[in-house]
C-alpha cells in the first residue's frame, strides 16, 4: 500500500504519490474536481520540501504565498482507491510570483488525469505584494525548469 504522501526528488521534479480516498469522491465515485487543487497543494509543498526549506519554514520567516491563478484541464477520470502521482515541476520565478506546472497521473497506468498550473504571489501578513527574499528566490530559481 502506498503511504498518503510519499516525494522522490528527480532532478527539477518532485512526485507526490497519493490514494483516492472515498471522500474526495462524489456519488458516482469519481474523484470530485477541487480535490485536485488539494493534490497541487500537495504537490506545491513536497516540491519547495525537496529543496530542503519546509513551506512552514517559509511563512515563519515571512514568506507568504497566495494562489493568484489556477488552470486546470481534465483528461481522465479518477476513482476511489486509485494510485495517484502528483508530478511538479517550476516553471517561472520572479521577483513576486512563481508558477508551478503539474501532470496527475494514475500510478499504475500512467494515463494522464489532469493537468495544470497555479500562480503564487508573495504577500506581507497584511496582504501587500512583496518581493519574496534573496535567498527564497535563489533557491526556488536554481530548481526551475522552464516551461516547454
Amino acid at each position: 500500500m502506498l503511504p498518503k504522501t510519499h516525494l522522490a526528488h528527480m532532478g527539477h521534479e518532485s512526485v507526490s504519490a497519493l490514494r483516492v480516498r472515498y471522500a474526495e469522491t462524489d456519488q458516482m465515485g469519481v474523484v470530485y474536481h477541487a480535490n485536485y487543487l488539494i493534490w497541487c497543494e500537495i504537490g506545491r509543498t513536497d516540491f519547495i520540501r525537496s529543496l530542503g526549506t519546509p513551506y512552514a519554514a517559509l511563512e515563519r520567516d515571512g514568506v507568504l504565498l497566495a494562489v493568484s491563478d489556477v488552470s486546470l484541464r481534465f483528461h481522465a477520470s479518477a476513482r476511489y482507491d486509485d494510485p495517484v502521482h502528483v508530478h511538479t515541476r517550476l516553471t517561472d520565478v520572479r521577483s513576486r510570483a512563481m508558477t508551478f506546472a503539474y501532470r496527475i497521473v494514475h500510478a499504475d497506468t500512467d494515463v494522464l488525469l489532469a493537468s495544470g498550473t497555479t500562480a503564487l504571489v508573495s504577500m506581507t501578513r497584511d496582504g501587500k505584494l512583496v518581493a519574496m527574499p534573496a535567498p527564497v528566490r535563489s533557491l526556488l530559481q536554481s530548481s526551475m525548469t522552464p516551461a516547454s
